[in-house]
């Protein structure tokens, strides 16, 4: 039961991704954007875009680091999820981004613990990263 609650929770993760919002970036998200310097563009915003609901706690645009914070999702309000995305490249390469996904369920006293997660998850949200950069490159380009 619970790996379908967490996995119907990064589905609805995924999808809320790939829709474009219409008001386009924050002005936080669009200085980030701009300060890029040693990772690839199309990764960092791609990465943005598909965590675009979960809240950012630190990104480091330099190192190509973003770490967002726990967040809890209607569909499991005892489940939380959190992530981290390493751009590793300045090119657009497969092996360009690495996620790192972390989850925790509320006990019967109330407290958060760890629980193990499924290691195709970070795999599917490296993929979804990759295609976004891509569609991104493609649409500058075209």
């Amino acid at each position: 039961m619970v790996k379908y609650v967490f996995s119907a929770a990064v589905a609805g993760m995924l999808m809320v991704s790939g829709c474009q919002s219409s008001s386009g970036p924050s002005a936080e998200a669009r200085v980030v954007q701009q300060n890029i310097g040693s990772v690839n563009p199309y990764l960092w915003r791609a990465s943005l875009d598909t965590f675009e609901n979960m809240p950012v706690a630190t990104a480091d645009p330099i190192g190509g680091l973003i770490n967002y914070d726990w967040k809890s999702f209607e569909t499991a309000p005892n489940e939380r999820i959190k992530a981290t995305v390493y751009i590793l490249d300045t090119r657009l390469r497969a092996d360009g981004v690495k996620v790192s996904v972390f989850r925790q369920e509320k006990n019967e006293s109330g407290e958060w613990v760890d629980v193990s997660i499924d290691p195709e998850t970070a795999l599917q949200l490296e993929n979804k990263i990759l295609d976004r950069a891509r569609l991104l490159k493609n649409s500058q380009l075209g």
